[in-house]
């Protein structure tokens, strides 16, 4: 197999400041993390934005600009930028860092699901903000829509700018719809598949359901069409993202998806959880990629394309 990516998804649109004292929703706490969990060896950094006054998820493109640029000019990472953007936003706010920034990587939905994270409520006792406890119970009744259409839309600015979708897989039949956008033309391949594990909508977090959806992905896609990769939520990131690398997947950790280290230890950054992950795949003498090593196995264009580079 080739080298290890190991991706850090920092801050996400799920999470609410009040979860956690070290929960990065500021700037410059976002590109603190992202930087640390690079020098830890993640290749590939995953961002969102937040509003700096309360830590809300923003579209806000001089907010994603400033987190870009910040990181870019401290470390070397490939930073992938959001298109799920925050919960409730329309297609047009969340694809648009996408024209704008021209990053290496967008992360690209590849289906509609219900997106449950109201349970999150329930460990909040006094909010931080007051916008915490409703945006979390919201999502009982919510929908997070990825048709056809927008998908295609999307695409088609990623192309346009030459950044790479990273697509989200939340459950088997994504993997139908990637297909279908690869038979028509709107996907080319070689794909890069994020395989997202745990969300209650999606597929569930069990050793099982992972072979189930790569052996899936093989028979329909391709093995020679894709290059795949797992995150997981919750509890299940360790165990999850484990089991991916002794497949020969890549892997992805983070605040995004898990805020603990283990059993009532919150973990104090992306970088600790990135450590995790690294020291254990080299006790399985796997190697880890460098980013620009990242970029050759995933077909990125590189960091000196994309738009906020003059303003590092």
């Amino acid at each position: 197999m080739s080298k290890l990516v190991v991706t850090a998804a920092i801050t996400g649109g799920i999470h609410v400041p009040s979860l956690s004292p070290h929960f990065p929703y500021l700037p410059d706490m976002v590109i603190d993390q992202a930087v640390g969990a690079a020098r830890a060896g993640a290749a590939v950094v995953h961002i969102h934005a937040r509003d700096p006054k309360d830590g809300r998820p923003s579209s806000d493109i001089c907010v994603f600009r400033d987190i870009a640029a910040g990181i870019h000019a401290q470390c070397d990472a490939a930073i992938c930028v959001t298109t799920g953007g925050g919960l409730g936003m329309s297609p047009e706010e969340r694809v648009k860092p996408v024209g704008i920034l021209r990053p290496e990587l967008a992360s690209l939905n590849a289906g509609s699901m219900n997106f449950a994270i109201h349970r999150l409520a329930d460990k909040i006792e006094t909010p931080k903000f007051d916008w915490e406890i409703p945006y979390l119970k919201s999502t009982e009744d919510l929908i997070f829509p990825n048709t056809f259409r927008s998908i295609t839309a999307f695409t088609q600015a990623m192309d346009a700018v030459g950044t790479k979708p990273e697509l989200e897989i939340y459950d088997v039949g994504m993997i139908n719809n990637v297909k279908y956008l690869l038979d028509v033309g709107v996907l080319k391949a070689p794909l890069y598949l994020q395989f997202v594990m745990g969300i209650l909508g999606g597929i569930a977090a069990t050793p099982e359901n992972l072979v189930f959806m790569v052996e899936t992905a093989r028979k329909v896609i391709g093995a020679e069409n894709f290059v795949w990769s797992c995150c997981a939520a919750g509890r299940a990131q360790l165990p999850m993202t484990l089991l991916a690398m002794t497949m020969g997947g890549n892997v992805r950790v983070g605040l995004e998806d898990n805020l603990y280290m283990g059993p009532g230890r919150l973990a104090k950054s992306s970088a600790e959880q990135v450590e995790t992950i690294v020291r254990i795949a080299r006790e399985l003498s796997l190697e880890i990629a460098s980013a620009d090593e990242a970029r050759n196995i995933l077909g990125l264009k590189g960091r000196s394309a994309v738009g906020w580079a003059d303003a590092a």
